[in-house]
């Protein structure tokens, strides 16, 4: 879905003790091609690395640090090739200032012991072991980062466990979120629906903890280029209706054309103000011409969601913020808020009105006529979707007194009756029971949106927040 960028950086170095290097012959050779290993693997993952090469001593720790911090990481691999001092580590991580991940790896799974011990000379059995010696310094390193408060986290396996390479490469997959999060241009279109108190965000907290640029937008820009297009252009954005959606023949020919042309001038809003995603709400008086554009966006803002240009309704900034996290992640991001309980099967529903991201649809979107938007004025096209059945994530960023903090589930679309009224809507399955799930996403302040992606990301949702430097919940 989302196109991982080539450009974002991560560091990587490794480090060792020189004492060793003449006592024991081929060990450096031995490790330098092991971080050759990881590094080759690393740069699979759609990233470049930077790397500083094996620091054996303080004076290699200066000169490491100096070239990482000249090559702009987001965060950075530590390899611990063998024992190493840590004096050898904390000038890297203090000049830094970004996370730094302790790859844990070990040559192989498990020492073949027979073999060894029947080398007969206890120095290259001792050359053998050191390369194998991965978890000496691990605790040795850890000791001096909490006393220092320094941010890591650790990867703990061999060169060839999945499971290890899986955690390194969702690492770098939470880097290219959190370096997307920074340069990412958010547009505010209109404002709050008034009186929904749990939308209404500080912006400030919002650039300040993802970086985000937030651009305030006007009613009058949007309908300038809507006003400017042309019959071919709505012919045009008409057929991607045709081609994105199964249009209801109960759409009016009229309501079509008047959706097009709002699609139209979200494009050119989007593109003139290089938006990444954006949180619109509008309404005044009945019948004026911003209500007119107001009632016939869902549609364009459905095109661009699926585009993984995030739209929120209702000016939700926090829960674009969210729709914007999982669509970089590859995962979509549908705008949703909870429709109700199902007791019996143990199911929440949540859906919403607004716009969805049709590209993870079960089936084809529905584009289908709405006589009445409820809670809002006018009438017009909506959109009638069922997230993909299987496993989901959902996500809020939530505000709290002291802050941000993102909020995580882990859950699954499930089959079963959806409620045919125009809206997106699917059934929820939670591991911790619906009741159970309710009172504890809700304890946790979120407003009444969320983000929903398909599969299981809440691990490297947390690995964003240790990034960012804020907390994450994971409820089930």
């Amino acid at each position: 879905m989302t196109k991982k960028s080539s450009t974002m950086k991560v560091g990587l170095f490794g480090i060792g003790l020189d004492t060793y290097w003449p006592q024991f012959e081929g060990l450096l050779d031995n490790l330098l091609g092991y971080q050759e290993q990881i590094k080759n693997k690393i740069a699979g993952f759609g990233v470049d690395v930077a790397d500083a090469g094996m620091v054996d001593n303080p004076i290699k720790a200066r000169e490491a640090a100096d070239f990482l911090k000249a090559q702009d990481v987001e965060i950075v691999f530590l390899y611990v090739s063998t024992y190493a001092l840590s004096s050898t580590v904390l000038p890297v991580a203090q000049k830094l200032k970004v996370p730094v991940v302790i790859l844990n790896l070990q040559p192989v799974a498990q020492l073949d012991y027979d073999f060894f011990n029947k080398l007969g000379d206890r120095g290259k059995m001792t050359g053998v072991w050191l390369e194998n010696c991965q978890a000496c310094s691990v605790p040795e390193i850890a000791s001096v980062f909490n006393r220092s408060g320094i941010q890591y986290d650790f990867v703990t396996g061999y060169l060839q466990d999945e499971e290890a390479w899986n955690e390194i490469k969702a690492w770098t997959q939470a880097a290219h979120v959190a370096a997307s999060m920074r340069s990412n241009r958010l547009g505010v279109l209109g404002h709050y629906y008034n009186g929904m108190l749990d939308v209404y965000t500080d912006l400030t907290k919002q650039s300040a903890v993802f970086g985000t640029h937030i651009e305030l937008l006007e009613m009058c820009e949007l309908k300038k280029y809507r006003d400017e297009t042309t019959e071919s252009e709505v012919l045009a954005k008409i057929e991607e209706f045709q081609e994105a959606f199964d249009v209801s023949q109960d759409c009016e020919t009229e309501e079509i054309e008047r959706a097009a042309r709002t699609s139209i001038a979200l494009d050119k809003l989007v593109k003139n103000r290089d938006l990444g995603s954006l949180a619109y709400y509008y309404e005044g008086e009945s019948g004026n011409e911003y209500e007119n554009i107001a009632t016939s966006v869902i549609a364009g803002n459905t095109l661009l969601t699926g585009k993984n240009i995030p739209i929120a309704g209702e000016c939700e900034v926090k829960n674009a913020q969210a729709m914007k996290i999982m669509a970089e992640f590859g995962a979509g991001g549908s705008f949703s808020e909870f429709y109700l309980m199902d007791f019996k099967d143990d199911v929440v529903y949540l859906g919403h009105d607004g716009p969805a991201h049709y590209a993870i649809s079960e089936g084809r979107v529905k584009l289908v006529p709405l006589s009445v938007y409820h809670g809002k004025p006018g009438k017009g096209l909506s959109i009638q979707m069922t997230v993909k059945h299987g496993p989901v994530t959902v996500l809020s960023v939530v505000e709290t007194q002291s802050g941000i903090r993102l909020l995580v589930a882990e859950g699954e679309s499930v089959e079963g009756p959806v409620l045919q009224i125009g809206n997106t809507n699917s059934r929820y399955r939670f591991s911790i029971r619906a009741k159970r799930f309710m009172n504890d996403w809700s304890k946790q302040g979120p407003s009444h949106h969320c983000a929903i992606g398909v599969g299981h990301i809440a691990n490297k949702i947390e690995k964003l927040g240790q990034i960012l430097n804020i907390d994450v919940v994971r409820i089930c």
